[in-house]
């Protein structure tokens, strides 16, 4: 009887976690310091900070970094103002067998590269747990000026996704 109840959990829980997120909606305010991570240089981060300007949030598996390269790069051509358009890039760091540090070393890196984007760690898969972001996976979560989600999806984006995602920009600007 334990086992079944347990297995219907593991088969609930997911689906919950999945339903979590969506679009006009706000998400739970949630914190990412020390053992759960925070930001590169080790200070706390928190999704409070999602607010006043239109923010995309890159959830990304590091195995799994180049999936939506063409993402990135159509946003990057938008040259959005960085007064009304900000960009994170969360890093799902127990996602992947490759060491935090060697990890750490990439993003300090990228954050001299790309200085206006805000890289956080989330080593304990703090919001794929609280938030039902995917889990070994690209997710591309964007919100507008009061924190509220105005797109996400996960996994490769379409030509057609990136026009949408770029458009529902543009619109919250």
């Amino acid at each position: 009887m334990k086992t079944l109840l347990s297995l219907l959990v593991l088969m609930i829980v997911p689906v919950l976690a999945s339903a979590q997120i969506s679009v006009g909606k706000s998400l739970p305010k949630v914190d990412l310091s020390g053992d759960s991570g925070g930001r590169l240089n080790g200070t706390l981060w928190s999704s409070s900070e999602i607010s006043g300007k239109v923010f995309t949030m890159m959830y990304v598996d590091p195995d799994e970094k180049d999936v939506n390269e063409a993402v990135e790069q159509a946003l990057k051509k938008e040259n959005f103002p960085r007064d009304k358009y900000a960009s994170i890039a969360m890093i799902n760091m127990d996602a992947t067998w490759k060491p935090n540090a060697v990890i750490k070393m990439i993003l300090d890196g990228k954050q001299k590269d790309f200085p206006h984007t805000i890289y956080v760690m989330d080593k304990d898969k703090v919001l794929v747990r609280k938030w039902g972001l995917a889990d070994d996976n690209y997710h591309v979560i964007t919100f507008d000026k009061t924190g509220k989600v105005i797109f996400e999806k996960a996994g490769k984006l379409s030509d057609s996704d990136i026009k949408k995602l770029i458009a529902v920009i543009k619109e919250n600007l």
